[in-house]
């Protein structure tokens, strides 16, 4: 097996040992592919990985097996549509060598609900929770080789911010623009993950789908994108201006950046995510702009684009090395303009350093 994925599995089971878990089940998902670089087909047919502390093996339809096998040399129980997988689960759920009688497992929080009763149907007795303290702590704190990835990921990703920036011209539309960054990421090697862009009134909804509003002088421009190559996604938000900036943009762009930096400031080893929410609120909040700010100061990202740790007021995660989140507060005005910054940091070396390499100047073009 690949060195990094046994040596995930020896990290599983020493979370295991600790949280006195006897048994992880995962499904087909972003959790999967982190414990065994598999993505096997999802649809109804059941799919699991189990993973105790002396064997780990999948439940898998048949007709998948053997392209599985390409991407793993755990063992399969496989099963057949003529079958049903009830046999084969048993037969999994005996390799493990987990007792019966109230076994503490861990279930994938992402795995379909029939497959997970599947699971408790045949341990009845067991006492079941989600994965934050075991697949999820790990994944939450990432190691060298996941930080160079996002890296990479990030410095892509702002040369096509600067490629979508690049590309304003009046009576363009935002559909128009974000082709050009999807355009971009394609020509690079990497997948389009997702692109909202936003001109004038449209930035004030946080939200916004990108449609067919067309660019004139004095708009507001917002570009929320993100791609994904070597497997990890960026994320990450710039604003600016087409002709001028309207009435009140540079105030409110200057409010948003010092309240990335008191997050940042705050983004330490052994701080609460919501201390990080709370610095960049109270700089907001201060402002006058407290209302303004509609959502959470950030979320977590990895393999997933939205992942642990959420930054979010009410938080007690305790943030740790190799933990990677967003910070991206925001001043939403309705009929106006909405803007917000959005850094990728990873907490490295006991602070916190973003990923991104351009700056939060606000952009002027035209």
């Amino acid at each position: 097996m690949n060195p990094t994925l046994t040596k995930r599995l020896e990290n599983l089971r020493t979370r295991m040992a600790a949280t006195n878990t006897d048994l992880v089940v995962i499904g087909p998902s972003s959790h999967m592919v982190y414990l065994a670089d598999l993505s096997p087909h999802g649809d109804e047919r059941p799919v699991m990985l189990m993973v105790s502390q002396s064997f780990a093996g999948f439940l898998m339809p048949a007709l998948n097996v053997d392209s599985a096998r390409q991407h793993t040399d755990l063992p399969f129980f496989p099963w057949a549509d003529a079958d049903g997988p009830d046999a084969a689960l048993k037969d999994l759920l005996n390799a493990t060598g987990v007792s019966p009688i109230s076994p503490s497992i861990v279930l994938d929080e992402t795995m379909r609900a029939d497959f997970a009763l599947l699971v408790l149907d045949a341990l009845p007795g067991a006492h079941r929770r989600f994965t934050n303290d075991t697949v999820g702590y790990l994944r939450s704190r990432k190691d060298d080789a996941e930080y160079r990835a996002l890296k990479d990921s990030a410095v892509l990703n702002d040369a096509a911010m600067a490629a979508g920036f690049a590309a304003l011209r009046p009576g363009i539309t935002e559909r128009e623009i974000a082709s050009v960054i999807r355009d971009f990421y394609k020509a690079n090697g990497a997948t389009p993950e997702f692109t909202s862009v936003c001109f004038g009134p449209n930035g004030a909804f946080p939200h916004h789908h990108t449609g067919e509003t067309q660019l004139k002088a004095g708009d507001a421009v917002l570009i929320d994108t993100g791609g994904r190559i070597n497997g990890y996604p960026s994320d990450m938000t710039r604003v600016g201006y087409f002709g001028s900036a309207p009435e009140g943009f540079d105030e409110i762009h200057a409010v948003l950046d010092r309240a990335v930096e008191a997050a940042i400031a705050a983004a330490r080893p052994g701080a609460a995510a919501s201390a990080v929410d709370k610095a960049a609120r109270d700089v907001i909040t201060a402002a006058g702009y407290g209302p303004n700010f509609l959502h959470r100061t950030g979320h977590g990202l990895g393999i997933d684009i939205h992942e642990t740790p959420y930054i979010t007021a009410t938080s007690d995660t305790i943030l740790d090395e190799g933990m990677v989140f967003s910070i991206e507060p925001g001043i939403y005005l309705q009929g106006r303009f909405g803007l917000r910054l959005e850094e990728i940091v990873i907490i490295r070396n006991g602070v916190a350093e973003s990923l991104s390499e351009m700056p939060r100047t606000a952009v002027a073009a035209g």
